[in-house]
């Protein structure tokens, strides 16, 4: 395999020089802006929440990964763009199941490990209708899920959630969108999918770190909000 061979999946690009995609590109300094902003709060407010920080950290390296992929656009950028965020997904759920629903370990980590092996299923199923959006669908679907399910252990909670999985689902008509438009737009609308997404990584830590609040929390149980 050619890890350097270019790659032209989005509207904007129309070559492959470094800059050819300048609104994909800079957009992901939204993923950065929000890793800052949750990192405040983070030391702000849990200081000890080593699980936050970890999500903080993965979401930062989603926006680097993201920037090489569309200035590099090859087949070793790609692969910087979607681990991290195949990462926090899947780190996320794991760490959801246990602080907002109070799942144990083995459950919760059943639970990610079931969801990471149906996801592709569920992805190629979909695909003929959203296009290569469809690996996204089974994340949106856990964010409802989740949220539904802690419903009566904290409202606040699966209220934000429901509205973090309402923002993801536009953000994703932005992504499928960008190739349908790209005759009457040329830049395309995959900028609108780094942002919109960028607001929704940071809704999920904030949520994160909301439930746990200024102290440590090891299992499901919420403390004081921020």
């Amino acid at each position: 395999m050619n890890w350097t061979e270019s790659l032209d999946q989005y509207c904007e690009r129309l070559d492959a020089s470094f800059w050819a995609e300048p609104l994909n590109a800079v957009t992901n300094a939204a993923f950065l802006v929000a890793a800052a902003l949750a990192l405040r709060i983070w030391l702000q407010r849990a200081p000890k929440d080593w699980s936050a920080l970890a999500l903080i950290g993965v979401v930062t390296a989603t926006g680097i990964g993201s920037f090489l992929f569309h200035t590099y656009a090859n087949r070793w950028s790609m692969l910087a763009d979607v681990i991290p965020i195949a990462i926090f997904i899947h780190l996320y759920l794991f760490l959801a199941l246990r602080r907002f629903i109070g799942a144990g370990a083995v459950v919760a980590g059943g639970t990610t490990a079931l969801f990471l092996v149906a996801s592709p299923f569920i992805g190629r199923l979909a695909a003929p209708l959203v296009g290569s959006s469809a690996g996204y669908l089974p994340a949106l679907a856990a964010i409802f899920v989740v949220g539904a399910l802690c419903f009566r252990r904290s409202r606040d909670t699966a209220l934000g959630l429901v509205a973090t999985g309402a923002l993801f689902t536009l953000s994703l008509t932005f992504r499928t969108l960008d190739g349908p438009v790209c005759g009457a737009l040329p830049f395309g609308t995959h900028f609108l999918w780094h942002v919109c997404n960028a607001g929704v990584l940071f809704l999920l830590m904030w949520l994160y770190m909301r439930a746990c609040g200024n102290t440590y929390c090891s299992t499901g149980t919420p403390r004081a909000s921020l």
